[in-house]
């Protein structure tokens, strides 16, 4: 299970160092290290790897499911928010929204299925 938190999160880190790679222009006056969407974009994935690391699995494939997405979820929003006070690219932007709208949705329903859990198990 430890192989595939770790898989998770290097594909993860790949994602966000391509987002980070683009995301930024070249030109910006402000070095990359000091931007402050790259300095809460790390703070987020620090947080959210915390959080992931912190979920004690049940053995229970659904539920296991839902605990380990929530915080990947909650990390995808906040990282949305990022790029709605930095980004400029209205396409991004625009995505950014969707993250918002449809990952909290989506929180729901996994923290829906961990307050009552499927009874039909096959």
């Amino acid at each position: 299970m430890r192989f595939f938190k770790t898989l998770t999160f290097l594909l993860f880190l790949s994602l966000v160092s391509l987002f980070l790679s683009t995301a930024i222009p070249a030109t910006s006056m402000i070095p990359s290290d000091r931007h402050p969407a790259n300095i809460y974009l790390h703070q987020v994935m620090v947080s959210m790897q915390a959080a992931m690391e912190h979920v004690q699995l049940t053995g229970n494939p659904d539920t296991d499911f839902a605990l380990m997405m929530i915080p990947h979820h909650q990390g995808a929003i906040e990282m949305a928010k990022v790029e709605l006070l930095h980004g400029t690219d209205p396409r991004l932007r625009r995505l950014a929204q969707e993250i918002v709208v449809t990952q909290k949705s989506e929180i729901d329903v996994m923290r829906l299925a961990l307050d009552q859990p499927n009874q039909n198990h096959n």
